[in-house]
């Protein structure tokens, strides 16, 4: 008979304790550790885990290939995953409730028409799935859906179907029967993710799980979890906005610097291929506070309108508010506007707004920052076809930025008629119309801008 003992285990970074702690002594989380039930002998009829010849070769006798890609039939995914969905790959999607993880799983596979698909969920029942489908777009003749929550006849179901693309939601419903514990429990989810890895490679299917988040926004479960799959996604976006961004945090097969836009409707998630023509005010001419900047998220360009409102500080600690930016970075900005330029901003309350929901990190939008702070702060308009590109330093001069080609080729496209760029950036004005100014400090791009 196998022997039962209980030990503690931190969620966030996989520590052991024989007993339970407030304070994980590894990674220095609070209230991280749960309980784990581990048995001390395997039990009969559990072979072990083999992915791959044992047998060690030579690096120079290995013959590598381009790997084959499943096209997924979603421009926005295939470009997060790296050209298309690699077969035999274990790919991890997570997000925050209701952000629309499932209905992306679920729309993929029915726009991937004749190919044969599986949809697993825990969560839901085979009816629930059906009224789901019905109002998204896509063909669902060859994709089957099953509501089960034993790991076990799940991949059962997938030997029998051989799909090509499965879906399972989500990690933290599903169970085996190999051990004995609670389904979502550390043990459970990471010896579930294992087998499907295990069965992913030996049979060259490639599983899409879906996994919930913790009060912290990152992975549930044991850390473990990311480190077993090829690919962790995230999706993200608030809720009162109708903008949804898919991003790779981890991709074994391509980039992390890529991401999807999507735009959230009541028949769906619908691809945002410009996504600048959204983002961007029709509006905006003749109001003071608004600056168009030129960003760049992995290796995409696209415009974004950064909005600012300063005013008078209601009480004596003027508040610093920013939303879709970093907050330290804009305390560090005003430093620059007060010292460098000169303007006093001590009593002033300044807020601080990406439009359309975004949280963007490209430090190319620090010159439109400032400039959609001054604008306000002196309530005088910018040129409405002026677009600004440059990261600025702590002497208050404009440092280069990347891919500063695309970035005017896509103020270009949407029709600006002027583009601040950093002076050190050598750029051939010539190859574009539109019309490119180089300025080396931000009293230069102000002097420009306000006339």
């Amino acid at each position: 008979m196998a022997k039962s003992t209980i030990q503690y285990v931190c969620s966030s970074c996989g520590a052991k304790a024989p007993q339970m702690l407030g304070r994980c002594p590894v990674c220095g989380e609070w209230g991280t550790y749960e309980e784990e039930v581990v048995e001390s002998t395997p039990k009969k009829g559990v072979a072990p885990r083999t992915i791959g010849a044992a047998a060690p070769q030579r690096l120079q006798d290995v013959v590598a290939s381009e790997e084959m890609r499943i096209d997924m039939h979603n421009g926005e995914l295939n470009r997060v995953l790296g050209g298309g969905l690699v077969p035999g790959s274990l790919v991890l999607l997570g997000g925050e409730p209701g952000i629309g993880k499932s209905t992306l799983a679920l729309q993929v596979l029915m726009q991937m028409g004749e190919q044969k698909t599986f949809y697993a969920s825990g969560e839901e029942s085979v009816r629930q799935l059906k009224l789901r489908a019905e109002r998204l777009a896509g063909n669902a003749e060859n994709l089957y859906i099953s509501s089960e929550t034993s790991l076990e006849r799940i991949l059962d179901q997938v030997k029998e179907i051989e799909p090509e693309v499965v879906v399972v939601d989500s990690i933290q419903t599903i169970g085996t029967e190999t051990i004995e514990a609670s389904i979502g429990s550390l043990s459970q989810v990471r010896e579930c993710a294992a087998r499907i890895m295990e069965f992913a490679k030996s049979r060259n299917v490639p599983f899409i799980i879906i996994g919930h988040i913790n009060k912290e926004g990152s992975l549930a479960g044991p850390k473990v979890l990311e480190h077993i799959v090829d690919t962790v996604l995230q999706f993200e976006g608030d809720q009162h906005y109708m903008y949804r961004i898919l991003r790779a945090q981890k991709n074994r097969f391509g980039s992390t610097s890529e991401l999807g836009i999507y735009e959230m409707r009541a028949e769906g998630l619908r691809e945002v291929s410009n996504p600048s023509e959204l983002l961007l005010s029709t509006a905006r001419e003749g109001l003071s506070g608004i600056a168009i900047a030129a960003a760049v998220e992995g290796v995409r360009p696209f415009l974004i309108e950064v909005q600012a409102l300063v005013s008078s500080a209601a009480y004596g600690t003027p508040q610093r508010s920013s939303t879709g930016f970093d907050g330290r970075r804009l305390n560090m900005l005003l430093a620059v506007l007060e010292k460098r330029v000169g303007f006093k901003l001590l009593q002033k309350d300044v807020f601080l707004n990406i439009a359309g929901g975004l949280r963007v990190q490209d430090p190319a939008i620090d010159l439109a920052v400032l400039a959609a702070v001054l604008s306000s702060n002196m309530d005088i308009a910018l040129d409405a076809g002026t677009c600004l590109c440059g990261e600025v330093g702590l002497a208050g001069e404009i440092r280069p930025v990347t891919r500063i080609e695309q970035r005017i080729t896509e103020a270009q496209k949407l029709g600006f008629k002027r583009i601040m760029i950093p002076a050190e950036q050598k750029v051939d004005a010539k190859r574009f119309t539109i019309e490119v100014v180089p300025v080396k400090k931000v009293t230069d791009a102000f002097r420009m801008l306000i006339k």
